[in-house]
């Protein structure tokens, strides 16, 4: 078991009975001693502006694409969702919640009114302990109740909890796309894999299986900026975006309603005002009005793998 492997499984062995406030203490100090160090990394890598070869770029030359997405970690993100959803459907935007099937309930009524409502539903690992990349056997195991959820809630997409990744496993999923990549976040665990692109990319299959899509997140995840290294503004975020745009990219974007407080009142350990991202939407909205493809992962994942066909066809005719 490697350096990085061993840490973890401590860690996840060890976090049920370490109090809640004491480990956001912990890592926000490992966060927040690393961040000098990473300043030339992040929040922007320059080589990941890159486009891959032969980009025609996004639907109707849009300048960038914009994708939202959910990870809805505990129940009480769950109970949150329908205050997300209203923020979202206020500004005219869609996006997608990924629940953890077997962690709490996860309400048929509301992956419904979602969906009916423009919205997408994926699934977010299977139990969120930390362990389903603990060997291979544990996540072949567990993949067959993932793919039984996935054909169940009619979802294509996946996201692995606390960002772990192993791309030859996740080939076993029946996915269309996954999202448990980064383009850069040098915060997260050992277990992560930093993509280095703010665009999608195929992962080609291996030993008869299917491949899919990959759709790194490419904008901090709210709990890094606002819990751990304490930000009071959403500055990262807007300086972040205007590269991606300038660069044509995809903004990809992994906030929690677990950790948005909804109610104005001051936020509490491991919360931060929602009105964060309302501001943000805000901003997009006016800033970058007519400028950017607003997109489900889903509809990305789609207009990604056509123009991987379009170009396979083109290299097959040189």
């Amino acid at each position: 078991m490697n350096k990085s492997k061993a840490i973890n499984s401590i860690y996840y062995h060890m976090k049920p009975v370490i109090p809640r406030k004491f480990q956001i203490w912990m890592r926000s100090n490992v966060i927040r001693q690393k961040r000098l160090a990473y300043s030339e990394t992040w929040p922007i890598l320059e080589k990941a502006g890159e486009p891959p070869v032969r980009w025609s770029g996004w639907p109707d030359r849009k300048r960038f694409a914009l994708v939202l997405t959910h990870d809805v970690d505990t129940a009480k993100g769950h109970a949150n969702c329908p205050e997300l959803m209203a923020i979202e459907k206020k500004l005219g935007f869609r996006s997608s919640f990924n629940f953890v099937p077997e962690r709490y309930e996860v309400s048929p009524r509301l992956r419904t009114r979602l969906t009916d409502h423009g919205f997408e539903v994926g699934v977010h690992g299977l139990n969120h302990d930390g362990k389903l990349y603990k060997s291979e056997s544990v996540f072949m195991n567990r993949s067959h109740r993932i793919n039984q959820y996935l054909t169940d809630w009619n979802a294509v997409g996946f996201r692995s909890p606390a960002m772990h990744c192993k791309p030859e496993w996740i080939h076993h999923l029946n996915i269309e796309y996954d999202s448990s990549t980064f383009d850069t976040d040098p915060f997260e665990p050992g277990l992560s894999v930093n993509a280095d692109t703010i665009f999608p990319f195929w992962v080609s299959g291996n030993s008869g299986s299917h491949g899919y899509m990959e759709l790194p997140y490419t904008l901090p995840q709210d709990f890094t900026l606002f819990v751990l290294l304490k930000e009071k503004n959403i500055g990262i975020w807007k300086r972040k975006l205007e590269w991606i745009a300038e660069k044509g990219g995809m903004a990809l974007m992994n906030t929690h309603p677990d950790y948005m407080n909804f109610n104005g009142a001051n936020p509490g350990t491991g919360e931060f005002p929602a009105a964060y991202y309302f501001e943000f939407l805000y901003h997009i909205k006016k800033k970058y009005a007519g400028q950017y493809w607003q997109a489900l992962p889903r509809d990305v994942a789609s207009f990604c793998r056509k123009q991987i066909s379009r170009k396979t066809r083109s290299n097959n005719d040189d």
